[in-house]
């Protein structure tokens, strides 16, 4: 089933000002709130759907690819970790810090499971990927080795030696923060900080793992799969969310960032979704007509040149281009037709040319109506 847009999810227009995307997320999360909405499945995947939306518009960089690209851009290149790949711990880890701490009371979610223990989060990679103008056309599938941090196998990412050696922090009571109360002129105050001694992870550990030290990481490399969908143009981000290090004791993983690079093709050019070759002919082959092959993205084909062509004619193949990454339209291949001026001549070749010269047949006659192949790319292009 095809994802809703993010704006429609949130209910904010292309234009929604970063302040103003927050506030909706917010308005949304506190709505479907699965603690609000206890054992109700379908509020808890709005309010993933929510979580979705506000991970990649809540962010420059991705809400740009989304712009641009739509989801393609910022998950088709595999499973994406986002939205419904997430647990509700990964949601509140990231996002909790936006509800405040009224939030929180307000509806009892404060002494829940996700009342503030810090979440690591592992850093983001990134990876160029070449694709041939046939890969573009079609998707692929490319494995890639990446080297990375993962999850050290020994303590299972804990840090801790036989992943059990830690205990609850006393300072915070495995809260993960502290509460101070300060007396001041205006009354008592209330402020709440993470937990000086265990890091706001709400737990210590007592014997440190002897192959990662106690991170929970080491550094290592895992083989990839990337689904690259067809269409896709240089310099285009792909992400797939938890891809890429892992984080230090069991945190959330970042993601893999997958950047395109096109490899320049032998005899196509690429223009967006249409393609360019240019194929001369001889004088001969202009005047009499003739039939050519020409390379395309699916092999060699054969057209014909009508006789009386002249230099600078272009042959459009309709569909025969790339497909575009946000519909179901192919571009086309436009044939630029040179004829050939020889720039050496045997004696009875420069006879037969100088017979034919006297020939009314052979005297130029351009018209108005005649454009130049730039104006009539553009008007391909435009």
């Amino acid at each position: 089933m095809a994802k809703r847009d993010y704006y429609e999810i949130l209910g904010v227009s292309k234009n929604a000002s970063e302040a103003e995307i927050k506030k909706a997320y917010r308005q949304m999360a506190l709505k479907y709130h699965p603690d609000k909405n206890p054992d109700n499945k379908a509020s808890e995947e709005k309010f993933k759907e929510a979580a979705e939306a506000y991970e990649i518009l809540s962010n420059p960089d991705k809400k740009s690819r989304y712009d641009q690209f739509g989801h393609a851009g910022v998950g088709s290149a595999g499973n994406s970790g986002y939205g419904g790949g997430m647990s509700m711990d990964d949601i509140f880890s990231q996002f909790g810090d936006i509800f405040g701490d009224s939030f929180g009371s307000a509806f009892g979610f404060g002494n829940s499971r996700r009342s503030g223990k810090r979440v690591n989060k592992g850093s983001n990679l990134r990876v160029k990927v070449r694709l041939t103008l046939e890969e573009i056309a079609k998707g692929v599938e490319k494995k890639i080795k990446v080297n990375k941090y993962i999850s050290c196998n020994t303590c299972k990412g804990t840090g801790a030696k036989g992943g059990n050696s830690y205990k609850t922090c006393s300072t915070c009571r495995g809260t993960g923060h502290v509460t101070r109360i300060t007396n001041t002129i205006l009354g008592q105050m209330q402020s709440t900080s993470t937990c000086p001694e265990c890091g706001g992870e709400g737990q210590i550990i007592t014997d440190k793992c002897n192959t990662c030290f106690g991170n929970g990481i080491i550094k290592g490399e895992e083989v990839i799969s990337l689904n690259i969908p067809a269409g896709v143009v240089e310099g285009m981000q792909l992400s797939l969310g938890g891809k890429g290090n892992a984080a230090a004791r069991g945190g959330i993983a970042g993601d893999l960032i997958v950047v395109i690079e096109e490899v320049e093709h032998d005899e196509l050019k690429r223009e967006g979704t249409n393609l360019l070759y240019d194929h001369f002919i001889s004088f001969p082959e202009a005047a009499l007509g003739t039939s050519i092959e020409i390379p395309t993205i699916d092999g060699k084909v054969r057209i014909k040149i009508d006789a009386g062509t002249q230099s600078g004619k272009v042959l459009r193949l309709k569909g025969k281009g790339l497909p575009s990454i946000n519909s179901h339209g192919k571009g086309d291949l436009l044939v630029n037709i040179n004829v050939w001026t020889p720039k050496a001549l045997s004696k009875e070749e420069k006879n037969i040319l100088e017979k034919l010269d006297k020939s009314e047949n052979f005297i130029p006659r351009p018209t108005s109506s005649d454009k130049s192949f730039f104006d009539r790319m553009k008007e391909y292009f435009s």
